[in-house]
């Protein structure tokens, strides 16, 4: 969770909830603009994002500039009073230094490159994409530095999504310095990696290349290290164009979109480094639970930003990329918007404005639709612009939690490495089962790294945290000390920061705390289930182990592990520690829930029909319970407020549509 007083800076424009999203009138007829700032206009627009992939227009040939269209462009929504949002161009090199430079395209693990004709062809570590990257920012900085339109930088887009790694001999290189700088020597890599095994000693760094594909099992303290790596690597990047935007404006805050939870950027790293944490998120629809995503999405950013923060991007309607593209229901357009208002957005962004007519993307809904306006989409459109405008007093306003889930990235790429216990280990997905059973009794949770302040919270949720720090392991032990509720997961614990077992018995760094020893892990066959002695059962992962110091409440009843604890409690100072050594879904996991809701005294935003989803956002000055329908029938919720979007008071009880929204400014005694 990044701290607020790090000097970030904020947008000063909107005054009020941000509103648009991705505009591309280079893809249109420049006569068409007085049509689309009209249009805006009726729809309430204040933002627009802009240039995000326009290289190739801005830089038609090496030092080259073309500005004529983006300084209309830029003129035009500084007359309509629409923030800009402006790109630095840099997520796709134009085909001319694709062609002139091939040793910046990017290759994968098995020798092949990957040539230009789509987006982000290029290889993070080159020097020579940086350098064209840097001169571009530059050039586009100091162009508008002072440009009335000019809100907000938006460097790159959307970093690692189709070139997170790549494994050339640029990027053999700068792995080599990089592991460098992070070992000193090849003494302590060669420890950290255990290159004893299977003879991997190195004896120069020369020697050293990425994890390519080899003929078995890549040496797990190499790949850790190269997720590592590519993360910074691309952090690099973003951090080579913040700087030049930090130099020549100051005062203009900048960002980059993140991508909820993606999976190959550490995101508790790179938010240090952005004035306002964005995001984009487009609906899972092969989710079992896609509308609790949306939710988890929304508090994951907060917890990122501390506060307040910015949807970039998200759908009007279906995507293009999914392999069965859902068109949203009427009204879901409005109400998932406003569920990420409800978990901290001060801005709701689309892709795009205008739906494509050509490329890749031309199947991907826009704000204004291939069939015009005369659609469902631009009716919610309008109405979303009408909603958020009367929600400009919420703007700035918090979220606070009791409740988090506690996640680090370097562990989960870790956890995930191959040659485990099982291969059907899905951190994500057990996040998200976490979440949603919280999300269904409308307690609202953080995502936080387990090196952040836990002293706030009542109950923290430690779902596989596989590898961890001593340090860490310090901290979820003081933080139970001091009276917190603390739930750990199975294969939690288990390695050091390389990926390393710890000795004398599983979990680990949480034994002592837990007072459990497990000598041997029985993971599950797909589909299998394991009973246990409260009549429920279990799926995944089983345990042979015992309770030394710990309270069993619930022990396997069947197969080898009979009789080995499955969910145990153990008083640790004021507080307590439970370790669930399964995995439970369903009824049994609600159940799991709901004690431990009892016993940390975490209480419910609302206590609400199931399928309504409440939220709250406060100030000092004024409380707004979000509440939002996700059931087909209409709901009976007791509330009191004033609904700021149908202007009416609630007195006690108020009946929420089918996918309905309210938000009530809440009576200062309710």
């Amino acid at each position: 969770m990044a701290d607020q007083t790090d000097g970030r800076r904020w947008p000063a424009r909107p005054a009020g909830i941000a509103f648009g999203g991705d505009y591309n009138p280079e893809q249109w007829p420049e006569e068409l603009r007085k049509e689309d700032l009209r249009l805006m206009a009726e729809a309430h627009v204040n933002f627009v994002t802009v240039a995000v992939f326009s290289w190739a227009l801005l830089e038609p040939a090496p030092g080259i500039f073309d500005w004529g269209w983006l300084d209309r462009v830029m003129d035009d929504l500084a007359e309509a009073g629409i923030a800009a949002d402006l790109a630095t161009a840099t997520a796709s090199p134009p085909p001319w230094f694709s062609s002139s430079n091939p040793e910046t395209l990017p290759i994968r693990a098995d020798g092949t490159k990957l040539w230009w004709g789509s987006r982000q062809a290029f290889c993070p570590s080159s020097p020579l994409y940086r350098q064209a990257a840097v001169r571009l920012v530059e050039a586009i900085a100091n162009r508008y530095a002072t440009h009335p339109a000019l809100a907000m930088w938006h460097v790159h887009n959307e970093y690692g999504c189709h070139n997170a790694a790549c494994f050339c001999d640029i990027s053999a290189a700068a792995f080599r310095a990089w592991l460098e700088e992070r070992y000193g020597d090849l003494a302590s890599l060669n420890e950290a990696w255990g290159t004893a095994f299977w003879s991997q000693r190195y004896s120069s760094w020369e020697q050293i290349i990425p994890p390519r594909t080899t003929g078995a099992i890549s040496n797990p303290g190499q790949q850790l290290d190269w997720a590592r790596f590519c993360s910074d690597e691309l952090l690099a990047c973003y951090l080579a164009e913040m700087t030049v935007l930090r130099r020549v404006t100051p005062d203009v805050p900048v960002t980059t979109n993140m991508m909820s939870l993606f999976k190959p950027l550490d995101y508790q790293r790179w938010a240090r480094h952005l004035d306002v944490i964005s995001n984009d998120h487009y609906r899972l629809n092969f989710l079992e639970r896609p509308d609790t995503d949306l939710s988890l999405s929304g508090d994951l950013m907060r917890s990122l930003a501390g506060g307040p923060w910015w949807l970039m991007e998200h759908s009007p309607s279906a995507v293009n990329w999914q392999p069965y593209n859902l068109a949203k229901a009427p009204g879901q357009l409005v109400r998932d918007s406003i569920v990420h208002v409800a978990r901290g957005a001060d801005a709701v962004g689309f892709f795009q404005w205008r739906a494509s007519q050509a490329g890749a993307e031309k199947y991907h809904s826009g704000m204004v639709p291939h069939a015009g306006v005369d659609t469902k989409v631009w009716r919610e459109v309008t109405a979303l612009g009408r909603h958020l405008e009367a929600l400009s007093e919420v703007k700035g306003t918090v979220v606070e939690a009791q409740a988090a889930i506690v996640h680090s990235w370097e562990s989960w790429w870790a956890a995930e490495l191959g040659a485990h216990p099982s291969a059907a280990l899905d951190v994500a997905s057990h996040i998200r089962s976490w979440h949603c059973a919280l999300w269904d009794r409308n307690v609202t949770t953080d995502v936080v790294s387990p090196d952040d302040d836990l002293s706030r919270y009542r109950l923290l949720i430690v779902p596989n945290l596989y590898l961890m720090h001593d340090e860490q392991a310090a901290k979820l032990t003081a933080y139970v000390e001091r009276g917190g509720t603390l739930l750990v997961t199975y294969f939690s614990g288990i390695a050091d920061g390389h990926d390393h077992v710890r000795l004398g018995g599983y979990p680990g760094a949480l034994r002592e705390l837990l007072g459990v020893w497990v000598e041997e892990f029985y993971p599950l066959a797909p589909g299998g289930t394991v009973q246990l002695s409260d009549s429920s059962a279990g799926t995944l992962w089983s345990e042979l182990g015992r309770a030394d110091d710990a309270e069993v409440l619930v022990s396997f009843a069947e197969g080898a592990v009979t009789g080995s604890p499955a969910l145990t409690r153990r008083q640790v100072g004021a507080g307590s520690a439970f370790y669930l050594a399964t995995h439970l879904s369903g009824a049994h996991l609600n159940a799991l829930v709901s004690r431990l809701l009892d016993e940390s005294g975490v209480e419910p935003v609302l206590r609400a029909p199931q399928g309504v989803e409440a939220v709250r956002r406060s100030s000092e000055d004024a409380r707004y319970l979000f509440l939002l329908n996700h059931t087909d029938q209409e709901q009976d919720v007791e509330a009191s407020g004033f609904d700021l979007l149908s202007g009416v008071q609630a007195s006690g009880r108020l009946a929420l549509a089918p996918g309905g929204v309210a938000v009530l400014r809440e009576d200062p005694a309710g």
